[in-house]
């Protein structure tokens, strides 16, 4: 069965082989394609190796290549490019590498057999090579990945380790692949290679496809790099390594994106830093990643709870919790009443006890809280307290004060619609007082409220604070639209396009379901406030925008090289305080467009809205 069929031109052609029925004859024709293919300079052979990649693809866990010797087929085929480029130019073979070193990949993700089987077949050395850069950056993407497939099982990892250039590289990958993608493929549309357009849309698309795929594509080539970090990261011996400060103070930016949402990125990678005592001294020496760690903390990131667990292992350590205290405890505590997040369950109970630890561990001396701290601590330790308290009060008492706090919030939307702002924040403040602390759903709209006041008085710290603990508190968690569209505004206030644009596409999100008519969306249509920030935020969170700045905009043929998003004038955007100040003190949720008719129709609106 090694001769092709009568219409096929390619002999010992591979799709011929596959067709033979016999089994033992097929098995016996396939082990000699593996065998001798590498060998063979005809035309074609892209067509068998991109059917192999589509069958790895679609069976990563059949056994049958593995056992016939594909692993040693491939590193054999990335060899050959990498030695004979007068053969790689040749035909399309310049597909070839890129396929193996995924196929490797592939067939190396599931199975710890498989893995082995590869390490044994020698393709670590070819897929390093690929990792240099010896080829481009399309090539480095798939052999991160199967490197770092080969990284996470604890019988190949030594064999990934034993190459102690692959860490260093992935470091530097992680760090400048955007840069990398950028300035070789994104910026200059007219000399892009026509093989990776071909790989990024499978030839189905044209600029714009190609330009949204690369994007993707970066992602994952720094995601991946840092998930291949990340395995040398479980191990103490490595930390050093890695825990260099030019790379820790860009973890927590780098994050997987709206185009690859699934990967914990930096963020992921900080977490095992963290875990282990050798990590967490350098991290809290950089005062920038603890900031940006409570940041993240305090938002609708997929990835919140490995920024809560970094703060929290971070405390706990007494070498490094009065390095990181003062700037961790104000987060923890707007999040101490969360009940769960994801499998996280009574998160805030853990919150709580390690603040309490820290109360217990700090006494006077050098090391001691400062006042503020402490007060902040005693403030969450003590509504806990009061929340047993309540658990034996009467219910006539408890029915009592909750009306009582409705009257003074009341109050408070009432100075809130007269523009008295000050003044409602202290009535919101006087209500959650006396506000039950089991009333939860009251407590969210107080703590709301008081956001939305915060960010009319230009206090945006304030405003995420009170946001974020009406977040925590709502069920589910990080769903209460009104606290994310608020908090979402302060993150605008102070520059942090991130956070910002995930509360606003959350708020999107949750009007979509949202059977409020204040806040559904009319005719499915996203508010127009709404849809300029999303855009405003996109651009300023761009994932190529540093390489942007640092490397000059995106050039075409007849094009002016402008940098992405500058098309858009940003002056159309007002800040929150200012768009809202700049309607008669109007809450943005409800604003459409339209002039009030008389001050009792902008009251009841007020009151409808708080």
């Amino acid at each position: 069965m090694d001769k092709a069929s009568p219409d096929c031109p390619y002999p010992g052609c591979f799709f011929c082989v596959m067709k033979e029925g016999n089994p033992s004859k097929r098995r016996t024709s396939v082990l000699k394609f593996f065998r001798e293919f590498p060998s063979q300079d005809d035309d074609g052979q892209v067509l068998p190796i991109s059917g192999l990649w589509n069958t790895a693809m679609a069976h990563p866990n059949d056994p049958e290549f593995i056992e016939l010797g594909i692993f040693e087929c491939m590193a054999a085929l990335i060899w050959k490019g990498l030695k004979n480029r007068r053969w790689l130019s040749h035909d399309q073979n310049i597909y070839i590498p890129y396929y193996a070193a995924h196929i490797i990949g592939s067939y190396t993700m599931n199975i710890e057999e498989f893995a082995e089987n590869a390490v044994h077949s020698d393709v670590i050395p070819p897929l390093v090579e690929l990792l240099r850069g010896r080829l481009t950056w399309v090539e480095q993407r798939v052999a991160v990945r199967a490197l770092g497939h080969l990284a996470t099982y604890a019988s190949t990892f030594p064999a990934i380790a034993n190459h102690g250039e692959i860490l260093e590289l992935s470091i530097q990958l992680a760090m400048n692949s955007l840069e990398i993608v950028y300035s070789h493929f994104y910026q200059y549309v007219d000399r892009r290679l026509s093989y990776h357009c071909d790989l990024l849309t499978r030839g189905m698309g044209g600029i714009e496809m190609e330009s949204r795929k690369a994007e993707e594509w970066a992602s994952q080539l720094q995601c991946w790099s840092l998930q291949l970090i990340n395995c040398f990261a479980f191990k103490p011996d490595f930390l050093s390594s890695i825990c260099k400060p030019e790379l820790l103070i860009k973890l927590p930016g780098m994050w997987g994106g709206l185009v690859n949402e699934t990967s914990p990125a930096g963020i992921g990678l900080l977490r095992t830093i963290c875990h282990h005592k050798l990590g967490r001294g350098p991290v809290a020496s950089c005062p920038g990643i603890i900031e940006a760690l409570c940041n993240i903390a305090c938002s609708s990131d997929d990835w919140q709870y490995m920024a809560i667990d970094c703060l929290l292992w971070l405390l706990q350590d007494q070498t490094t919790c009065h390095k990181v205290i003062d700037k961790a405890v104000p987060a923890l505590v707007d999040l101490a009443e969360i009940s769960a997040l994801g499998d996280h369950k009574k998160l805030g109970d853990s919150i709580v006890n390690v603040l309490q630890e820290c109360i217990q561990s700090h006494g006077t001396g050098r090391n001691s809280l400062s006042s503020r701290t402490r007060e902040q601590i005693e403030e969450i330790l003590n509504s806990r307290q009061r929340l047993k308290w309540e658990k034996n009060m009467p219910k006539e008492d408890l029915h009592i004060k909750q009306a009582a706090a409705l009257v003074v919030k009341l109050e408070g939307n009432s100075l809130f619609s007269s523009g008295n702002i000050s003044g409602a924040v202290s009535k919101y403040s006087e209500a959650l007082a006396l506000c039950p602390m089991r009333s939860k759903k009251e407590r969210v709209v107080l703590f709301s409220n008081r956001a939305q006041c915060h960010l009319l008085l230009q206090q945006p710290l304030a405003a995420i604070s009170d946001a974020t603990r009406a977040l925590s508190l709502h069920n589910p968690v990080n769903r209460h639209a009104k606290s994310l569209w608020r908090r979402a505004q302060a993150y605008d206030m102070l520059g942090l396009a991130k956070e910002s644009l995930l509360d606003a596409i959350l708020f999107i999100n949750e009007c979509s379901h949202s059977t409020d008519p204040d806040l559904s969306l009319r005719q499915n249509r996203v508010p127009d406030y709404a849809e300029r920030l999303v855009k405003k935020q996109m651009r300023a969170a761009w994932l190529f925008r540093e390489a942007a700045i640092k490397y000059g905009g995106v050039h075409f043929e007849g094009g002016d090289g402008n940098i992405y998003g500058q098309e858009t004038d940003d002056s159309e955007w007002e800040t929150a305080s200012e768009s809202v100040v700049g309607n008669n003190g109007r809450d943005e949720m409800g604003n459409d467009g339209s002039e009030w008719k008389n001050e009792d129709e902008r009251k009841d609106h007020y009151d409808n809205l708080l």
